[in-house]
């Protein structure tokens, strides 16, 4: 049906929107999305198309891609926009659309659980052995137990969350996974099956980073395809960016070096050691290095222990191959021998690793990053992806890209060729010009000078007693949240909930329950929370989000563009996290609220209609007077389920 006219596309989407509960909502933005997609695969032009929240993007983009009858590759940067069209949109469509279709879902390797590692940590009783012992080997029995009656394999269908080592002893990587055919499990292997899956299915749902590895990978992950959509395209220049580069690490080392020494025996473990204590070197000398840049050379300390780093497993490889039939290639090693395997694999994935940071090129930058409670991290990544994704992406197929954000000048920085690119905005359905109040606090100090924290907190309270409760704060720093709640505790009735508490999930959970509940997070939740309804009247925005300065990426973006990168690299990123934090709050066509900016910067810096603008286009005010009033209004047509929205007028034209 590629063939198809615009208006059986309208209609074929009609016909499956009519099976929503009260028949679907009238969206015309859903009916242009269709049709600008459809007219996209027929003409094999590529697509990026911003659609506001309340547009029913995934359908909009799912009826015409299914009724094409080629192959869809639907990339999503979230677990949760996956598990949507997993669960619902998918199983929905199917139901209503009158096609039949397959869908499939698939993930990274190391989601799923390995057969032959789990066959390896059990002992001839059945019972895990001495490195799974004690109550890691509780952990590990009910892990097994599990596995014997689950059809996928999947850490996500667990009814439990397991600690990362229990699940690492039971899982392997696509570094070290020997394959299908080189696997005494490889039959019943739960990965291999959901790769089985996905080469036969109509629509196959990977997750953003998977398609990324794809493109980096000698080998392909995913089956082929001529359509590619990905949702949440605002995160794709950064997943990008990190997975089309490398990294190399003391923890990679000792990772290597716990997995060969087994295999070694005492006598031949010398060489497992070598790469363990090349391991700690290469933290001494990053360790100072911590959250800076380095210079194209990286500096004779480091360049040192990468050298060391890089003979010390030449030595170990050279060791795995020796066992006792004599020095095998990987290919030889029999297939009795599976750990073997993983540990030739797992080396050579480090010494590749260490090639590649060893020599940054022209285009690329190198830095050293802090990691929570763990090692300092050797990062090498390209300054753009761009000519990157142009050589090995945008050419072979037709691409959907799709956000209810999408940046300024993304088209352009994701190298999509612009003789062969249309770009489109659907607009929302909401009504924000009534329901929805941009407050600027322009009477605040400038945020960088050190009254400013006493200040905006005080703002803060006045507007969660106003908006009683009901707040999402959204903060730059981690710092800046633990304060302000600290400070907010103290002066509001309410519960004041924060990102450290509890675990994404179960936080939102307890938000949702709890109506006058307020939550404080930082950057994880300025996108992917979606709590329609009285709970959530009021979002606060702490400070304007640009990147930070000393961003070792943005830092060698700025320099490649020269004097207007303010405005080509920290602009258009500010402006699409800002829209990304102001988007959590219309959810539904009856949500009412505020979104609260407390930085004056809004309303006063020469480039503030570049922010505004990437906004919905919301009622504006500077006066905290008229935020108290919309609150109000808001309060009490939530308690009437519907009652009348806030006065016409409400809010100056600008702020």
């Amino acid at each position: 049906m590629a063939g198809a006219r615009p208006d059986q596309i309208a209609a074929a989407l009609a016909r499956a929107t009519r099976g929503l509960p009260g028949g679907g909502e009238d969206r015309p933005g859903q009916v242009e999305m269709a049709r600008a997609v459809h007219r996209a695969i027929r003409a094999r032009r590529h697509l990026v198309v911003q659609a506001g929240t309340g547009t029913g993007k995934s359908l909009a983009y799912l009826v015409p891609a299914i009724l094409s009858r080629q192959r869809v590759v639907v990339a999503t940067a979230t677990k949760a926009l996956q598990d949507q069209l997993a669960a619902r949109d998918l199983p929905f469509l199917r139901e209503r659309l009158g096609v039949r279709f397959s869908f499939a879902i698939l993930k990274g390797r190391a989601n799923y659980l390995c057969r032959q590692k789990a066959a390896e940590v059990v002992d001839h009783r059945g019972q895990p052995e001495a490195p799974a012992a004690g109550p890691l080997g509780t952990e590990v029995r009910r892990l097994l137990a599990w596995s014997e009656g689950s059809s996928t394999g999947d850490r996500s269908d667990l009814p439990f969350e397991p600690s990362s080592r229990a699940w690492s002893l039971l899982s392997a990587t696509s570094t070290e996974c020997p394959g299908r055919y080189r696997c005494p499990a490889g039959d019943q292997c739960f990965a291999e099956g959901a790769r089985d899956r996905a080469a036969t299915a109509d629509v196959v749902v990977v997750n953003t980073h998977l398609y990324v590895a794809h493109l980096a990978s000698d080998r392909p992950l995913l089956p082929e395809h001529g359509l590619v959509v990905f949702d949440e395209a605002h995160e794709l220049e950064d997943i990008a960016t990190t997975g089309l580069g490398l990294e190399a690490s003391g923890a990679q080392l000792r990772s290597l070096a716990r997995s060969a020494r087994p295999l070694l025996g005492q006598r031949e473990a010398g060489p497992a050691q070598s790469v363990e204590e090349a391991g700690a070197t290469l933290d001494e000398v990053l360790a100072p290095l911590a959250g800076r840049r380095l210079a194209p050379g990286l500096g004779e300390p480091v360049t040192r222990a990468l050298a060391l780093a890089t003979e010390r497993v030449r030595r170990l490889t050279a060791a795995l191959r020796r066992p006792a039939q004599g020095a095998l290639e990987l290919d030889e090693v029999p297939l009795a021998d599976p750990a073997r395997s993983r540990a030739l694999l797992l080396a050579g994935s480090v010494a590749n690793a260490l090639a590649g940071v060893s020599s940054p090129g022209p285009d690329q930058v190198a830095w050293v990053e802090e990691r929570a409670g763990g090692p300092p991290v050797l990062r090498v990544a390209p300054v753009e992806v761009g000519p990157l994704l142009a050589d090995r992406l945008w050419g072979g197929l037709t691409a959907i890209l799709t956000s209810a954000t999408i940046p300024p000048g993304l088209a352009d920085r994701l190298g999509l060729p612009p003789g062969r690119r249309d770009e489109a905005d659907v607009g929302s359905p909401f009504p924000y010009a009534t329901n929805a109040l941009l407050y600027c606090a322009a009477h605040l100090p400038d945020r960088r000078r050190p009254e400013s924290g006493a200040a905006a907190h005080d703002e803060l309270v006045r507007l969660v007693r106003a908006a009683g409760g009901r707040t999402l704060a959204l903060f730059t720093s981690w710092h800046g949240m633990q304060a302000a709640a600290a400070a907010v505790r103290e002066k509001v009735p309410f519960r004041i909930l924060t990102q450290d508490e509890l675990p994404k999930p179960a936080l939102l959970a307890a938000f949702a329950s709890e109506e006058s509940a307020c939550l404080f997070a930082t950057m994880g939740f300025w996108q992917g929370v979606d709590l329609p309804g009285p709970t959530l009247s009021l979002v606060v925005i702490d400070r304007l989000p640009f990147p930070r300065p000393d961003d070792p990426v943005m830092q060698a973006r700025r320099e490649r563009v020269g004097p207007g990168s303010f405005r080509l690299v920290d602009l258009p990123r500010a402006a699409m996290l800002l829209a990304q934090g102001a988007g959590r709050l219309i959810r539904s066509s009856e949500d009412r609220g505020v979104v609260a900016v407390l930085d004056r910067r809004l309303a006063r810096a020469s480039y503030r209609w570049d922010l505004v603008n990437a906004l919905p286009p919301m009622a504006r005010t500077r006066h905290r007077s008229e935020v108290e009033g919309f609150l109000a209004q808001a309060l009490a047509a939530g308690r009437a389920r519907g009652g009348p929205g806030p006065e016409e007028g409400a809010g100056q034209p600008a702020p």
